[in-house]
């Protein structure tokens, strides 16, 4: 009879719990009373620095790891800021800062970006992750291997 693993691995579908906050301890995102996680290490179903601490550990353990930008949401990168004019826009539309705004591309998809700032002739869009730039702390428990 084999035994059964002990360590999660690659393909590997998982259960856990889990708080993300920022560095200065704001919590951005929890499962705490709510159902947990369930992803596959190794599909990229979540940000890379997540599944990598999760890969090797066992059912029933916990720890508190920092994943740095470049294994979260990414670098910020100041040339994704843009300044348009409020001439490209409808006149019916009321930018505020915080707003998201949805940019249509080419390929028929669109992309999200975040108004920054807003002037008469104006609007400035920062199409960066709002977490682009942040390092995250993460207190996982592996609750189950699937």
């Amino acid at each position: 009879m084999a035994r059964p693993r002990m360590k999660t691995r690659k393909g590997d579908a998982v259960k856990i719990h889990y708080t993300c906050k920022l560095s200065n301890g704001t919590v951005i995102d929890s499962s705490e009373g709510k159902e947990p996680l369930e992803f596959t290490i190794g599909k990229v179903e979540v940000i890379k620095g997540l599944e990598e601490s999760v890969a090797g550990m066992k059912v029933g353990e916990s720890k508190t790891v920092t994943v740095p930008a470049d294994k979260a949401y990414g670098l910020y990168h100041d040339e994704w800021v843009l300044e348009v004019g409020r001439d490209k826009f409808s006149e019916d539309w009321r930018p505020e800062i915080g707003l998201h705004y949805e940019v249509p591309r080419e390929n028929g998809q669109s992309t999200t970006a975040t108004v920054t700032h807003v002037s008469q002739s104006s609007v400035t869009l920062d199409f960066n992750h709002p977490l682009a730039g942040k390092e995250l702390i993460f207190e996982i428990s592996l609750l189950e291997i699937v």
